[in-house]
């Protein structure tokens, strides 16, 4: 059985779980990843690779995957591991002197000692919403079926139906109207919860006859025997029923999410997600923190750049459980000589 001790171990390796390397690294701790995916970047590489981020600053936009890999390049210089296609299962505390440390046992059997457990799982694990009343829409998959846009090349020069009323479907709607055939975002009400911006940016598509706003609809049925031809459509409000044929179906409805494990760590919850303090992001529990989307506050948003600042704060606290009664050596990366060394900087 593999045994190995860590300041921090991170379960979650997503934009927030490398960022939180790359703070630790600064104050010279070392840091274990853990995550149940087969690659490193979260929900960014699995579900939406190529769908561009504006709102890292100082970075005017860059896909998903293109953040992670900047992430993972900044990360370079620092002690890490990252352990993939598994998940923790176990935490068990251990006392040591003045301190209690976690002894973590993995889906793998695979044990670590930690000082400190950063949770930045995101949502926990998640699968894509199913169009509802639709028996196994999952017979299509590949076959004209998608839940995520893991490459926009698949959907170039095709029929292309996208069913949602969130952020995700108004992203992808615009992104892909240069390089699809034709586009028609189907919802069953003329109301979408995606951001203002980009609903403008949709609408002004419509107008302009690039894209066919079909509201408000239902999908009714799949049509198509190895492979997707077409759906069927249903008014909402007039209950007619109409046959589009279509080439692939992009459902956005959401994710389901589910913490697993962590929902049975015995940490105060709140709307599903854990509680934290706003001073250091723990938990209820002593050492165990979480950042990201997967925790909760008075004020809390569910953004990128937030999480980057929870977990800033909290590697401060875990450097002092690391280095009891000593003082964090806090510093600008800018006036740090021998850090801007170690990070490859020369004059």
């Amino acid at each position: 059985m593999m045994k190995k001790e860590t300041d921090i171990l991170i379960i979650g390796a997503g934009p927030v779980g490398l960022f939180t390397v790359f703070e630790a690294g600064l104050l010279g701790l070392d840091c274990v990843l853990i995550d149940n995916l087969d690659k490193i970047g979260g929900q960014c590489s699995e579900l939406y690779p190529e769908k561009p981020i504006y709102d890292i600053p100082g970075v005017a936009n860059q896909t998903a995957q293109e953040h992670v890999d900047a992430l993972l390049e900044q990360i370079k210089p620092f002690d890490y591991e990252v352990f993939l296609n598994e998940r923790v299962e176990k935490i068990d505390e251990i006392s040591e002197e003045d301190i209690n440390s976690w002894k973590v046992t993995t889906s793998e059997g695979k044990e670590f000692i930690a000082k400190s457990i950063f949770i930045a799982a995101g949502a926990g694990s998640f699968e894509p919403r199913r169009p509802p009343n639709i028996e196994n829409p999952d017979r299509f998959l590949e076959q004209g079926v998608s839940y995520s846009v893991r490459s926009k090349e698949k959907f170039r020069d095709k029929n292309l139906l996208i069913f949602g009323g969130g952020d995700s479907a108004l992203d992808w709607t615009v992104e892909l109207s240069d390089i699809a055939k034709s586009i028609k975002l189907v919802h069953r009400r003329d109301e979408f919860r995606g951001a203002p911006n980009t609903e403008a940016q949709m609408r002004e598509l419509v107008n302009e006859g690039k894209v066919e706003l079909k509201t408000p609809y239902v999908i009714e049925n799949l049509i198509g025997k190895e492979k997707v031809t077409g759906v069927e459509l249903k008014n909402f409000e007039t209950k007619v029923i109409e046959e589009v044929q279509a080439d692939e179906l992009l459902f956005l409805f959401g994710l389901n999410k589910k913490l697993g494990p962590i929902s049975e760590w015995g940490l105060d919850m709140s709307n599903k997600k854990i509680s934290v303090d706003t001073e250091k992001f723990e938990t209820s529990t002593k050492g165990i923190f979480a950042v990201g989307d997967i925790n909760d506050y008075p004020g809390k948003l569910d953004l990128i750049l937030c999480g980057f600042h929870e977990t800033t704060l909290a590697v401060q606290e875990a450097y002092r459980r690391s280095n009891p009664g000593e003082r964090v050596p806090f510093g600008y990366t800018t006036s740090n000589t021998k850090l801007q060394k170690k990070l490859g900087v020369t004059d």
